[in-house]
This record gives C-alpha cells, structure tokens and sequence, in this order.
C-alpha cells in the first residue's frame, strides 16, 4: 500500500524524545500530543509518498537540513506547554 506521510511529524516526536530525557515536564498523552501540534505548527509540511512499511530515501537529507529548526520549534512548544498544561 502506498501512503503519504508529513515526515517532519517524525522529526517532532524524535526531537520530543531527544529533549524529555534532558528537561522535567510532564508528557502525559494530552501534553504531548499539544507539544507536538505547537511544534508542526510552525514548520513547514514536508509530505512524502511511501510503501507501507518501506524505507524513506530522502529521510536522511530532511532530517539534517531541519533538525535545528525542529529542534527549537519543540522546545518553544515544550516550553509554552509546560507554563499552561491542559491535563
């Protein structure tokens, strides 16, 4: 089956990852799922098309050209969410 897929969802909750191992703020399912919105919110949609189950080829070339820009997009988020959770 062929799908298409926001990759940069992928490289928010990756960041998301990255970041709760290094900061204390809750990560229940609400607050997440908020801090995940806020951030691909404000980035750029970066759609690819994909088999089921199969290898992105463009993956790496995305992931190095956006990772700052994810990366501070997520702590904006995290920040914003933690000051005001919805839980």
């Amino acid at each position: 089956m062929i799908a298409i897929k926001n990759y940069m969802s992928d490289l928010v909750e990756n960041s998301l990852d990255t970041i709760a191992q290094n900061i204390n703020c809750c990560l229940c399912d609400r607050c997440r799922m908020d801090i995940m919105a806020l951030a691909l919110n404000n980035l750029p949609s970066k759609y690819i098309v994909t088999d089921e189950g199969g290898v992105y080829a463009k993956t790496s070339l995305l992931a190095q050209q956006f990772e700052v820009d994810v990366l501070a997009a997520t702590m904006n988020a995290v920040m914003l969410v933690s000051k005001n959770p919805r839980h």
